[in-house]
């Protein structure tokens, strides 16, 4: 693997900031919020879009959002705690803190089954409802029921079986061990101890105002519905956390090797471990999703809340993170995540660029461009400029390298025969910048915004009457 080095990861974070606002409008979702961290340094903390369609109130970075299954590395985390104090073991067996549940088939459940969802344990009951606001969420009493109810689905350490209900009892086995409340304990001994000021382990009415409005998918509507926001109950050490992508990067460094605030680097091992492989290039350890990303190898969790989708990796080892919020039920965050690291790979290839003409500023190529077909992206990254397609899920997949032949001229040269390899990207620049750019197909471009607004002042496009004024084929120059 490249080492990692603060300048491709700026390159990166440069570039994933404009793909963020474009994919935001593209992908029609209400708003994203996302952070980078890198060592101590929080080199992105921006949001993109609304915190609430109704309003059209512009998102924050400091609005909050409901992370779900970011929840289950904060309770991981505790019970590490608590392993490390000495008040329970991981192989404890979940009956020996939770005793209704001795007559249970999961009595014999450890405590790191549990944590690996390697227990075999119902995802979330007979009757999962809750999570469409059919009712509350359910309680202590609720839960306990639904340990009893036929709960054992798989065979204990049979195979990877995500399960909400098996975190819930997690939740009471930190409560039993600690002598605190869940609530109480994560609190006090990690959002405290971080100093996240803008997280916590359930919903809370007081700040109400500060949360982003969930919103429902554009799968089975027209129009996006919004959500109320609801106290997770006794499922919070599964899927009660709020938060903001810059405090879940800054949790995340938590889980940084070498920094021990939390736990021992011992531990933070012990969590990052895989247990089980759950899906091509997946896999999960104790509390943590592990997956690999090119070759870099990350741990996270995302997380699935009526109207949120969210998603945080790191790389422990270099000390890098990445957090995307969303407000809606079908926003993908984790595939935003997944490309972060992506473009990381891409500003870190040690492929040879050609050698730049003197005097030449590779800046003044880069930009977003449009024309009645496509969108694209001239992205550098360290001394290379690419050709981006930021309408795709993964702009990196088959990038067009540039070459550069002159001030005004870039020369095409992807792999892909369908392109236009060898051809030439001829600019035009004006006193304000870039006018237009003639290149893939011999079409030409214009800034976005330009062009985006000339679109949205049109009722029809006919011959001689393109959406940008043509002024002929008059070369390429300054103007």
């Amino acid at each position: 693997m490249t080492e990692l080095s603060r300048a491709a990861v700026v390159d990166a974070v440069r570039y994933f900031d404009t793909w963020l606002s474009f994919r935001q409008r593209y992908a029609r979702i209400p708003g994203i919020q996302a952070a980078v961290l890198y060592g101590d340094e929080v080199l992105l903390s921006s949001a993109y879009g609304v915190a609430d369609l109704e309003s059209d109130s512009p998102l924050t970075p400091r609005h909050l959002f409901r992370v779900a299954s970011h929840s289950k590395t904060f309770t991981a985390t505790a019970v590490l705690q608590l392993v490390e104090r000495g008040s329970l073991r991981l192989d404890d067996t979940v009956a020996q803190w939770l005793p209704f549940l001795r007559e249970s088939p999961l009595a014999e459940a450890t405590v790191q089954e549990l944590l690996a969802h390697g227990a075999g344990v119902t995802r979330d009951g007979r009757d999962g409802d809750h999570w469409q606001l059919f009712r509350e969420f359910p309680d202590e009493a609720a839960v306990q029921a639904m340990g009893l109810d036929d709960a054992d689905v798989l065979p204990i350490s049979d195979r990877f079986k995500y399960s909400n209900v098996g975190y819930s009892l997690l939740g009471m086995v930190i409560a039993a061990a600690s002598g605190q409340p869940y609530n109480a304990y994560v609190r006090e001994h990690i959002v405290d101890r971080l100093e996240l000021a803008d997280t916590g382990p359930e919903y809370e009415p007081a700040r109400a105002g500060e949360y982003a409005t969930g919103y429902s998918a554009l799968a089975y509507a027209e129009r996006r519905i919004p959500i109320e926001h609801v106290d997770t109950a006794a499922m919070a050490a599964a899927t009660g956390f709020y938060s903001t992508a810059e405090d879940l990067v800054r949790y995340a460094a938590g889980h940084f090797h070498g920094d021990e605030r939390l736990l021992t680097d011992t531990s933070k091992r012990r969590m990052q471990r895989s247990q089980w492989t759950t899906g091509r290039d997946s896999e999960y350890g104790l509390g943590f999703d592990v997956s690999t990303v090119g070759d870099r190898r990350v741990v996270g969790h995302g997380g699935g809340y009526p109207g949120h989708i969210t998603n945080t990796k790191l790389d422990p080892v270099d000390r890098l993170a990445v957090s995307v919020l969303t407000n809606a039920i079908d926003g993908a965050a984790g595939a935003c995540v997944t490309t972060f690291f992506r473009l990381l790979g891409l500003a870190l290839d040690p492929a040879d660029s050609e050698p730049v003409p003197e005097g030449v500023d590779l800046d003044r190529f880069r930009g977003r461009f449009a024309s009645l077909w496509s969108v694209t992206d001239v992205a550098r990254f360290g001394d290379r400029l690419y050709l981006l397609d930021p309408t795709a899920d993964d702009p990196t997949h088959e990038p067009t390298a540039l070459t550069v032949v002159d001030d005004r001229t870039l020369r095409m040269m992807g792999e892909n025969g369908f392109g236009s390899r060898g051809e030439p990207m001829r600019y035009t620049f004006g006193d304000d910048g870039i006018e237009s750019v003639r290149g893939s197909s011999g079409g030409t471009g214009y800034p976005y915004d330009r062009f985006a607004a000339a679109a949205a002042a049109r009722d029809r496009i006919t011959i001689g009457r393109p959406l940008i004024p043509t002024t002929g084929d008059r070369p390429a120059g300054d103007a």
